[in-house]
Order: C-alpha cells, then sequence, then structure tokens
C-alpha cells in the first residue's frame, strides 16, 4: 500500500473516530499505520516492537487494547489460529488467507471462486451469513524447498 492510500485510510479511521466518539490518538494512528504498512499479518508484539522505534514511551498493554479498538471499530481483522498468538490485517479488500502451518507465514489470497462460495443449506437453521471468509492452510513454498532440501 502506497503512502497517500495509508494516509487516505488513516483519514478515514479519524473521521470514523469522530462519529463513534473515539479519540483518534497519536498511538492509535500509529498502530494503524503501521499494520496499514505491511502484508506481513503481524502479532501484537511485533507491532509494539516496530510502533515503540517512534513512540519509544508506548506500552503492550496499549498496543494490545488499540488493537482490540481497531478490531471493534472494523479498521482491521483478527487473522489465524485461536490457539496461536492473534495476528492482524489491516487489508480492507474482500479476501481470504493462506497459514502456512510449519512456519506461521500468513498470506493474501484473492479469489472469485472463493468469494463466491456456496453456502450450505443447513445454515438457515442457524442464521443468515453475509460474507464468507476462507483460511487455508498449508505447506508455504519455503517450507516446502526447506523439507526437499532435508530430503536429498
Amino acid at each position: 500500500m502506497d503512502n497517500s492510500e495509508i494516509e487516505r485510510r488513516v483519514a478515514e479511521f479519524v473521521d470514523a473516530c469522530r462519529r463513534q466518539g473515539v479519540k483518534a490518538t497519536h498511538q492509535r494512528i500509529e498502530i494503524l499505520r503501521e499494520l496499514l504498512a505491511t502484508q506481513e499479518h503481524p502479532d501484537a508484539e511485533t507491532i509494539y516492537d516496530r510502533v515503540r522505534q517512534r513512540i519509544p514511551t508506548i506500552s503492550l498493554d496499549t498496543v494490545y487494547r488499540t488493537l482490540r479498538t481497531l478490531e471493534d471499530m472494523g479498521a482491521i481483522t483478527r487473522v489465524g489460529s485461536m490457539q496461536d498468538r492473534a495476528r492482524f490485517d489491516a487489508n480492507a479488500d474482500r479476501h481470504h488467507h493462506f497459514v502456512c502451518c510449519e512456519c506461521g507465514m500468513i498470506g493474501d489470497v484473492y479469489s472469485d471462486v472463493l468469494d463466491r462460495f456456496p453456502v450450505p443449506r443447513e445454515l438457515a437453521e442457524m442464521g443468515s451469513v453475509d460474507w464468507v471468509y476462507v483460511e487455508l492452510r498449508g505447506r508455504c513454498q519455503k517450507c516446502q524447498a526447506r523439507a526437499k532440501k532435508g530430503k536429498t
């Protein structure tokens, strides 16, 4: 994401904060900016380490609370397994994820086929489905290559 797109998304966040009566603090903006600038889907500790380089006084607790606020506001989503450390994504485009079960890498997957995934009729008994999110799990190219290299 280029800087103009990042700044556009930050401005949208600030407007959303005003509408919802939430303070758009410097810490919140910098945490969101960090997430917008990466495609890595970092965990809270990684975000903390990176933002702390710009805001040395920020605490890990502030990062966790801010991530929860950003998630509640719909600015970011939590991705990955609930057993793993929570990972976060600021990509608002419709997409799915590939998760490497070996190294934990998370990659964005854009697929019209997955976007149109048919919802089973049995789900009607539980409620209505607004959208489908698919998380694909397997082994990334790097881990496959490393495993292949180890066998030779």
